[in-house]
């Protein structure tokens, strides 16, 4: 069942349920207030009747029959019983009908003063009156023809009204349903368009503050995200490829060269040493995409504990400096901690070194003097790894793409990397929640911040 189908029947349900028990509700109150109406008519009259027969002498049984049939108040099937006290029946206003009654109902009236009950379809009173220490019973009864008739036309009206509105209940539910909707059908016939090959395409936001427009503006920021993802994912195709192929074809150069001619014991030692530093080009790339596609993998599993992020800096500088000696760090608070805690981060020890490794290498790198300053500074909030360097720097166009996999600032081509470390840092801090800024000026250095939140 379609959404809009259902919002109908929902909805025509809910409607057609008021209209019944309104409806309902009607017909009682009304069917209530004519039963109530007619006993107070059947009292009225019974009340009557025994008076002029016990108060008023001048009136006898026969004169009484003349006035209950020829009253203009008289009602349909009316029948009228007067018992004394021995149950004897002294008075009936009819004489051609046989008249059905049961002791039981003249004791209960004797008890109970009044009572309301029924006889067959007609509606029946008993009511005890009382002259001169003498009680006797008055039993009327009479069939309520003109309001059972009213009634049965406003069964009949309700019925048909209910009928109609229901219709009338359905036919609105889904003409508005469709209406209410239709932002969404156009949502659809739009997605339906938006393939791997047009992700720049966007959905029409409308008025940008409703459910149905901001719908369209998370699934057009979802296509933003995707679309970058793609760029990324071409990227890196195209930039693997190309750092793929430089060490390769390197490769296939020396040996084509060492194949044209017969060589000397000298040249081939060179060439031995071209090829061995193209296939360590070659390795050192294919283990930077291994570690790239393991860490993206299974970043997500690692656990993540609290760790002393200062630790992890002094650990990170031992490592970098036992494998290139030349390097300088100098590392130092930039303000002292308050407690304990505020150097302590949640994280993963091994992913938050390699990024530090990374920086740290980078900082050395491309630094004359091969030296990084490393500042930790904290607050009641987060916790910063300041990384700067004197070296080349880059220009604002690079800072903006610097963590984009593969890219390499112009002025950076002349230096050993892939261009694959600072983005891969950017995402395990991105992972730990945290945030990798850079500020750099071109030819005077460049700065790296890293800010977690500690716990």
């Amino acid at each position: 069942m379609t959404i809009r189908n259902r919002i109908a029947l929902q909805f025509s349900l809910i409607v057609a349920s008021i209209l019944i028990i309104f409806s309902v509700l009607i017909y009682f109150v009304s069917a209530t207030y004519r039963r109530e109406e007619f006993y107070d008519r059947l009292k009225n009259k019974a009340r009557t009747t025994v008076r002029f027969l016990i108060e008023v002498k001048e009136v006898d049984r026969e004169l009484l029959k003349i006035i209950d049939h020829n009253t203009l108040t008289a009602l349909f099937e009316e029948k009228v019983l007067v018992f004394d006290a021995q149950n004897r029946l002294i008075y009936s206003s009819v004489d051609d009908q046989v008249i059905h009654y049961r002791i039981a109902l003249l004791n209960d009236v004797r008890n109970q003063k009044d009572v309301e009950t029924y006889s067959g379809q007609n509606e029946l009173i008993g009511l005890l009156y009382r002259q001169n220490d003498h009680d006797f019973v008055v039993l009327a009864s009479a069939y309520d023809q003109f309001g059972r008739s009213k009634l049965a036309n406003l069964r009949l009206t309700l019925g048909w009204g209910l009928l109609v509105g229901i219709g009338i209940t359905i036919g609105l539910g889904i003409f508005f349903a469709g209406q209410s909707l239709q932002p969404i059908s156009q949502i659809n016939q739009q997605v339906s368009t938006i393939t791997a090959r047009n992700l720049q395409q966007r959905l029409d936001e409308g008025n940008r503050q409703d459910e149905i427009a901001r719908l369209a503006m998370n699934f057009n920021d979802v296509l933003e995200r995707l679309h970058q993802a793609f760029e990324q994912q071409r990227s890196f195709v195209s930039h693997a490829s190309h750092e793929l192929r430089t060490p390769l074809a390197a490769l296939k150069s020396e040996i084509q060269l060492g194949l044209r001619r017969p060589l000397t014991v000298t040249e081939h030692e060179a060439v031995l040493q071209n090829l061995m530093s193209d296939t360590d080009r070659l390795i050192d790339l294919t283990n930077s995409l291994l570690f790239l596609a393991r860490t993206l993998e299974t970043s997500n599993q690692m656990p993540f504990l609290p760790v002393r992020i200062d630790d992890i800096v002094f650990m990170a500088k031992d490592e970098l400096m036992d494998a290139k000696p030349n390097y300088r760090i100098d590392i130092d608070y930039k303000n002292i901690p308050d407690s304990e805690t505020e150097t302590v981060v949640k994280g993963n020890e091994e992913l938050l070194k390699q990024v530090l490794l990374n920086l740290f290498d980078n900082a050395c790198k491309y630094s004359d003097d091969h030296t990084a300053q490393v500042k930790i500074s904290t607050d009641t909030k987060q916790c910063q790894i300041i990384i700067r360097d004197q070296g080349i720097g880059m220009a604002d166009a690079d800072r903006q793409r610097v963590f984009e996999p593969f890219y390499r600032a112009q002025n950076a081509l002349g230096y050993d990397g892939f261009g694959i470390g600072l983005s891969i840092s950017a995402k395990l801090i991105e992972l730990h929640q945290g945030t990798l800024t850079v500020d750099s000026t071109l030819g005077e250095g460049s700065t790296f911040t890293i800010s977690l939140p500690h716990v």
